[in-house]
């Protein structure tokens, strides 16, 4: 087997080992995620959406992922890759709606200072991502981080080229790495590889690297800019809210940013939070629960994580009423509240 890979169910056999890659003399140790051509099916390499897991809690965060592009009809393959640190028993459940679960090695970008200033140390971790361009036995992947949530069908995002990523709302000249279309290729793992080794990350986490590695994307080529309905930011929600009224209804996939996920438990709900956060956090329970019969599992994924008060007892206008069968779509129950949330006539004012 090559090493810095193998399927779930052969992990005891896998280096465990942190890669920290600022450390040249680490170099050496940094190993592709390529796997043993006698896993890899026999033909035409096919397409894939793609997500990474290097906690147990954000196992709860990929199964949503997996759920909500099943139930809007992707005829593309699901595949989560994780790290050794994640548990069994929460592989296990990963297992029961991927299509693979490839393991692969953890890589810490040990950039200390730069993602102090970001505010976020826990994003180290995320230069793990890279490993997503060893994945060749597919043609054409799309990359979804764990919290993000699928509103409905976007297979149509296998028609664009790599790079291609929608802008992020703190710098719109760079792209938000929790959603971009790529094409496996192992010269392109170790150009990137070089490249982190070389200059870092502005950031410390993976966007800043991604973003000055492919450097031409503000001004190349306006192909490769996603809408910002593919990759719609929570941020914005608080940032520039009469745009999200405007456009909002049409989102395809919701991005949870920031450190607060909606299986944070009920901590995510924010004073003074616009109702449209509540809502989307409702959806991603629902999305989370529509195939579980018990509670959220405490021992399986996180302790102490249950679902947010206000998703159960909470009764507003951001209600949903109806069941969530995996039929319907996530968007058109988000449509319909969105109406009442935002596009109702307001009384004349003296201006």
């Amino acid at each position: 087997m090559a090493p810095g890979v193998c399927r779930a169910h052969r992990q005891g056999h896998l280096n465990s080992k942190v890669i920290k890659i600022w450390n040249p003399i680490l170099a050496k140790a940094f190993r592709p995620a390529v796997a043993n051509s006698q896993f890899l099916s026999v033909g035409e390499a096919g397409e894939a959406f793609v997500t990474l897991v290097t906690s147990d809690s954000y196992c709860m965060g990929a199964v949503v992922v997996a759920r909500s592009l099943r139930r809007h009809g992707t005829t593309r393959s699901v595949v989560v890759m994780v790290t050794p640190n994640v548990s069994e028993q929460s592989r296990g459940a990963l297992h029961s709606v991927f299509d693979e679960v490839i393991m692969v090695d953890r890589i810490e970008s040990g950039d200390s200072l730069h993602l102090s200033s970001l505010g976020r140390p826990e994003l180290g971790i995320t230069f793990t991502k890279i490993h997503c361009w060893t994945l060749t036995q597919y043609s054409k992947c799309v990359f979804l981080d764990a919290d993000t949530l699928v509103l409905d069908n976007v297979d149509e995002l296998f028609q664009r080229d790599e790079l291609s990523a929608a802008p992020d709302p703190g710098w719109p000249d760079c792209f938000n790495s929790g959603v971009f279309v790529f094409q496996p290729s192992l010269q392109t793992h170790a150009s990137l590889r070089a490249h982190a080794l070389q200059h870092g990350s502005f950031d410390g986490g993976d966007q800043g690297l991604l973003n000055s590695f492919f450097s031409s994307w503000p001004v190349a080529d306006i192909t490769k800019h996603l809408p910002f309905v593919y990759n719609l930011s929570s941020s914005c929600v608080y940032s520039y809210l009469p745009a999200f009224q405007q456009f909002g209804h049409s989102a395809k996939i919701f991005h949870f940013t920031g450190a607060v996920k909606p299986w944070s438990s009920s901590s995510f709900k924010k004073e003074g939070q616009p109702p449209c956060m509540d809502h989307f956090v409702s959806l991603w329970w629902k999305e989370y629960l529509s195939h579980t019969t018990s509670p959220p599992p405490e021992k399986d994924f996180h302790q102490n994580v249950e679902p947010p008060k206000q998703v159960h007892e909470h009764k507003s206008e951001a209600a949903f009423t109806g069941s969530l069968d995996t039929s319907s779509s996530l968007l058109a129950h988000f449509s319909n509240t969105f109406e009442k949330l935002y596009l109702q006539p307001e009384p004349d004012t003296v201006r």
